[in-house]
């Protein structure tokens, strides 16, 4: 499922930006402005490490680790440790690290300041760290030298020219008592990889849609021992055909198509953004920008991917950090061995470890600001991706707009957004993400899925010509129904720390003419009471007050923004496996559309810190058993959203994006409409098509 397009360890590749492909470069880290100033280092004490950090606390590690006679860490993270938000003296700069000793398998917690490591601790005796880029192209490499799957390959199918196999990385979801005793190692704990085979039939390289050539046997690798621990589907017998119509995307191959297009369609005209005065964003000290009223420091790491951090409109609070922490993608097959198909990709591979480098014209159009990452490898040593993050305006139509019916006269303003975005390419998946800041006072956060299906064979004894628990997207392959669970993580801070929130549901009132209904708002007082579902029915909503005594001037009401659930995309249903399900267990967090903590700097992922193979209920169900107040005080909402997700014939060989995300609103945060000092414009490059068109009379 999972895999970065890009290898940490692999040397510097350039790519042209007509192709659009992902870049790496082993560059000094900087933010590449777009009127070509480079920008100071940021003086803000949340700012991620830099390439010469990562490269000191790196050494600091392998020294200490030496010690003990481990010569060869392999290293699975080196990232900031985040302070608390708000710190009026700022604290001296810490790195959390995360290691595996290849010796027994066992990880390491460190944490270092400047050269010196403070603490060291070993992660109980299996507990698995996220697999890393490096990771998933080991367990490729593994599963395709194996003598055993070769021979497998060649007797089922005379496939012998292993370059022509594909094989998908996949964490090893636990879904049985079976498959736990996979974990159960001779010497040290396994650390497993699944590899979904699959063949490429067209094209001499990479370009082949080898999702349209699924393999029916599934390898299992243990990457410490470097072996295929097991292969399923050996048992199948007569081997199953492996689909051959070529169905392709590629640009080089299109031509090949057994059924689809085959020929470009004729090119579109031209439709080109240009800001000839420039963005109306600021940038300055690195990462902070500014925009109409809004500031934010734009951040970034290995794991959550795009950070927002010190979210202001005109200097007032309304968030500390915004990211999203977590994902669950279960797929709703029974049959062996898809019941181990699920992934949960923050905590599995990394966001971060998965970002793209965004391309001009291609990716993100208009004037652009391109943010570059720093993150390091499994060695250690500090890489740059650059392009990670991009930034632009975007034109949203009409921002406002009224008529007196009167006298004809019209008041139209146009809405701009400025929007902070990031892509991740997990093997078959694109995730798109987009924050969106807008004129009206108001933050959106947008996520398009897009890239390819991963399929499979039908299973045995389910009917070739209409499966089970999947569609038919080309001749003889299987695309299974899954979800995509999302998890963002949002510290509010609504016109300061103390905030409460409320939930606001649209009802219906016994009245005389049967007319009435209106607002009914509850508040959330404590943590299991603040286990929340979305109910579309009433139209709900949460409104975050603040606690401090902010009053609007208006309403003599608290000063409040709101979250309003699915304002992007269809709304969704909560995670549908069953509650006795090991994926319902461990993405608990996925069967509630809300939760609300008390801020704990250690509270940070919703399924736990460490997700693959993991059998332990943590995280939101864990913190939540106290039963913690969360009126009136530093609180976080969870919340849980996403997309289930049918497949289409439609949606191969490639996917359009889909859509979903959610709002924060202000509600009573101004005293009116903040928009309306925004001067009437005209945008003299628009043109009339004919005269004969919407023309004066």
């Amino acid at each position: 499922m999972l895999r970065s397009v890009f290898s940490l360890a692999r040397p510097f590749a350039s790519a042209s930006s007509s192709t659009c492909r992902p870049l790496l470069s082993l560059l000094p880290a900087r933010s590449v402005w777009s009127t070509g100033q480079e920008p100071q280092r940021s003086t803000s004490y949340l700012d991620a490490l830099t390439p010469d950090e990562i490269q000191r606390v790196s050494s600091a590690v392998k020294q200490y680790m030496s010690v003990s006679g481990v010569n060869n860490p392999r290293f699975v993270a080196v990232s900031l440790k985040e302070p608390k938000p708000n710190m009026k003296v700022p604290p001296k700069r810490q790195a959390e690290v995360l290691v595996l000793n290849p010796s027994n398998g066992i990880a390491t917690e460190l944490l270092v300041q400047g050269e010196e490591v403070l603490s060291s601790e070993d992660l109980p005796y299996g507990t698995q760290p996220m697999l890393t880029p490096a990771d998933c192209d080991l367990a490729e490499t593994i599963s395709k030298s194996s003598e055993e799957v070769q021979r497998a390959l060649k007797e089922r199918y005379g496939i012998t020219d292993m370059d022509k196999v594909v094989g998908d990385p996949w964490s090893v979801h636990l879904a049985s008592e079976e498959d736990r005793l996979l974990v159960e190692g001779d010497n040290k704990p396994r650390r497993l990889v699944q590899t979904f085979l699959y063949q490429r039939m067209e094209g001499d390289g990479l370009e082949c849609n080898h999702y349209a050539h699924p393999i029916d046997i599934l390898p299992i690798v243990d990457l410490n021992t470097k072996s295929v621990v097991r292969i399923d589907g050996l048992n199948r017998l007569p081997a199953p055909k492996i689909p051959t119509d070529s169905v392709n995307y590629h640009r080089n191959l299109l031509h090949t198509n057994s059924y689809l297009e085959t020929q470009w369609r004729p090119r579109m005209k031209d439709l080109s953004i240009v800001q000839k005065d420039g963005p109306t964003f600021k940038v300055s000290d690195n990462n902070l920008v500014e925009w109409q009223g809004w500031s934010v420091r734009v951040g970034f790491n290995y794991r959550e991917g795009l950070v927002l951090q010190d979210v202001k409109y005109k200097g007032r609070p309304v968030m500390n950090r915004a990211s999203l922490v977590e994902m669950a993608v279960p797929y709703g097959d029974p049959s062996a061995p898809f019941t181990r198909k699920c992934a949960f990709d923050v905590g599995d591979y990394g966001l971060g470890y998965c970002a793209n480098s965004l391309e001009l014209g291609c990716d993100c159009l208009g004037h652009i600001h391109y943010f570059d990452v720093a993150m390091a490898d499994e060695f250690g040593n500090p890489s740059v991706k650059k392009k990670a993050i991009c930034m632009h305006e975007e034109d949203t139509g009409i921002l406002f707009k009224h008529v007196e019916y009167r006298n004809g006269h019209n008041e139209s303003r146009r809405s701009r957004e400025l929007v902070i975005s990031s892509i991740a390419t997990v093997v078959n998946y694109e995730y798109l993400f987009y924050w969106r800041f807008k004129l009206d006072g108001s933050i959106e956060f947008e996520i398009k899925l897009s890239g390819e299906l991963s399929t499979n064979l039908t299973s045995s004894g389910e009917d070739p010509t209409n499966p089970s628990h999947g569609v038919l997207v080309a001749p003889g392959v299987n695309a299974q129904t899954h979800q995509h669970m999302f998890c963002c993580r949002l510290d509010i801070s609504v016109d300061g720390e103390k905030n409460t929130v409320s939930e606001i549901d649209i009802v219906a009132e016994d009245s005389r003419y049967g007319n009435a209904f209106g607002p009914v708002e509850t508040v959330l007082k404590k943590e299991q009471g603040a286990v929340r579902l979305y109910d579309a029915n009433k139209a709900r909503s949460w409104k975050i007050s603040n606690a401090e005594g902010k009053l609007n001037p208006i309403t003599g009401k608290p000063t409040a923004y709101k979250l309003v659930p699915f304002t992007r995309g269809a709304a969704g249903p909560t995670v549908l496996t069953h509650e006795t399900s090991s994926v319902s267990k461990k993405g608990a967090f996925a069967q509630a559309h809300l939760w609300v903590t008390p801020f704990d700097e250690k509270e940070r992922y919703p399924a736990g810190e460490y997700t693959p193979q993991s059998l332990e209920q943590d995280g939101l169900p864990k913190w939540i058993k106290g039963n913690r107040n969360v009126e009136a005080e530093n609180i976080v909402l969870w919340h849980s959203f996403g997309v289930t997700h049918v497949p289409r014939v439609e949606d191969f060989p490639i996917m359009n994006v889909e859509h979903t995300g959610f709002s924060l609103k202000p509600d009573g945060f101004f005293d009116g409409n903040p928009a309306i000092d925004i001067a009437p414009d005209v945008n003299k490059g628009s043109k009339l098509n004919s005269l004969n068109c919407c023309s004066s009379i």
